[in-house]
């Protein structure tokens, strides 16, 4: 087998977040606060806080957090010919990331989002343009990280399962809310291929159903084909299972100033770490500093570490360590 061209490709959906802030608004939850809506005023005019904007998608910041942790990144995703793609295009340059699989779609403008931020957490509106996803010439590389995605995807979906298996490229996939409405059926030949799934809680009792325990819930989406998952639960930290352990960790104690972006980061710095030989409770460690930061900071790329300022945050949270789950 060649040596890898890249240690990472990125694939999926680039967009242009904007970034509101309220403070006019209220929350409304069931008792068990398992379900939660935020809610406005009908028919009234909002004031705003803040506005911010900033290039954003799942792919895009795994892209820019894997470029500064030191791996060599691609990107692959469809921009529009517009002022929001040539921002991307931009941001990728800045960051040193290869643009070699970046396609322009000259009929349909880039995606965008809307964050509405309220108390720190976040509402996201998404608006996707309609693409055709060709699958790309994929040079070999290390890792791919196949995350959120329009429709359309199922031939790049399957071309990239393909091409993982036949290159002996190692598969994190951290499926969006679209691929996720298409049910655990249709995500098992994905999962067959992955290395390391990602998911939150929510999302991974969406697919195989309230298991109790997190144990259980771990194993129940290892069974399903993934060789390792990892189920992050915000404010309560992250759990993996690799096949043979089990280990949970909590947050790194910060004052968090915007949610948006904090899997990612944590995903990310997570993949960095097996890249540089890592253990997986070391690699827990690296995603909660990555997650960390990027929460003090607004937009989900701005908090985004180096690998020195990485390494400072572990060591002044050199007490955030992670124990280890009973598998039974």
């Amino acid at each position: 087998m060649s040596k890898p061209v890249f240690d990472m490709i990125s694939v999926g959906d680039a967009t242009l977040d904007i970034f509101i802030f309220v403070s006019e608004a209220s929350v409304m939850c069931s008792v068990d606060r398992t379900a939660c809506l935020l809610c406005f005023n009908y028919a009234d005019k909002i004031p705003i806080e803040r506005l911010d904007r900033s290039v954003a998608g799942n792919a895009a910041n795994n892209a820019v957090g894997s470029a500064r942790l030191g791996l060599n990144t691609s990107f692959y995703s469809i921009i529009g010919d517009d002022e929001t793609g040539h921002s991307v295009t931009e941001t990728m340059k800045k960051e040193k990331v290869s643009l070699e699989h970046l396609r322009l779609d000259k009929k349909h403008p880039s995606n965008y989002s809307v964050v509405l931020n309220y108390r720190g957490e976040r509402t996201i509106l998404t608006h996707s343009e309609p693409r055709t996803y060709e699958a790309p010439h994929l040079v070999h590389s290390e890792w791919v990280y196949y995350t959120a995605i329009g429709k359309n995807h199922e031939r790049l979906e399957r071309d990239i399962v393909k091409h993982v298996k036949r290159t002996d490229t190692k598969l994190a996939y951290n499926p969006g809310s679209s691929q996720l409405r298409e049910g655990l059926k249709r995500l098992l030949p994905t999962f067959a291929a992955t290395n390391v799934l990602f998911l939150n809680k929510e999302e991974a009792q969406l697919l195989v159903g309230k298991q109790g325990t997190m144990s259980a819930l771990l194993r129940a989406l290892q069974e399903q084909g993934p060789e390792m998952v990892v189920v992050t639960d915000g404010p309560r930290g992250s759990s993996v299972f690799d096949g043979r352990k089990m280990y949970s960790m909590g947050v790194f104690p910060v004052k968090v100033v915007e949610m948006t972006g904090a899997g990612d980061a944590f995903a990310t710095a997570f993949i960095a770490a097996l890249h540089y030989g890592r253990p997986v409770t070391e690699a827990l460690r690296w995603g909660a500093a990555n997650a960390a930061s990027v929460v003090t900071k607004i937009g989900p790329q701005a908090g985004l570490l180096r690998l020195p300022e990485l390494k400072r945050w572990l060591k002044r949270y050199a007490s955030v360590k992670p124990r280890e789950l009973k598998t039974g």
